[in-house]
């Protein structure tokens, strides 16, 4: 059953209490930290699913369709999505089959490596994922729900945490900060 309205007190907060009380005082701000970020993670993507719902998308077709959709040709080897994307290989294929049975992409033969295979996005999935794109551009990114400050502060506390995961490198030369 969906709740009705706000929770009268913050269950996280809750939960660090006890941590605390429980005598886990070394661990309890790790973990409404994240807590906190997995919770923030279902808030979003519940705004998201409602934005996509009306395509038929999921996250994570949309992310498919939106990174073929930035490269010049509309096309990519799908190596070059799993790595990208940063999800495990089956999840893509799993993704990429069905967004070639819904006609939004198609699979073609890389043209050196036999092996392998290319993504190309359809005029209809191009199509689709643009207007997609819109949507969620007015309903959920072009206001999160935090301060432009905070978003920018956010961004960089987490790009910092995803740095120091290996996430990622910084390229040469360095882009601009965020």
């Amino acid at each position: 059953m969906a709740r009705s309205g706000p929770l009268p007190v913050d269950p996280i907060a809750e939960a660090k209490r006890q941590w605390t009380t429980h005598g886990w005082t070394d661990s309890a701000a790790g973990m409404s930290a994240v807590t906190s970020i997995i919770r923030a993670q279902q808030l979003m993507l519940a705004r998201i699913d409602a934005s996509l719902r009306p395509f038929g998308l999921s996250f994570a077709r949309y992310e498919m369709l939106r990174l073929l959709g930035f490269t010049r040709e509309g096309r990519m080897p799908m190596a070059s999505a799993i790595a990208r994307l940063q999800v495990h290989p089956t999840s893509v294929t799993n993704t990429v089959d069905r967004l070639v049975r819904d006609e939004l992409l198609q699979r073609e033969p890389h043209p050196v490596d036999g092996r392998a295979a290319m993504l190309v996005l359809t005029p209809a999935g191009r199509d689709l994922v643009e207007r997609a794109t819109a949507a969620l551009n007015s309903e959920v990114f072009a206001d999160p729900g935090l301060s432009d400050a905070d978003t920018i502060e956010l961004v960089r506390i987490l790009a910092r945490f995803r740095k120091d995961a290996g996430d990622f490198t910084d390229p040469r030369p360095l882009p601009d900060p965020l």
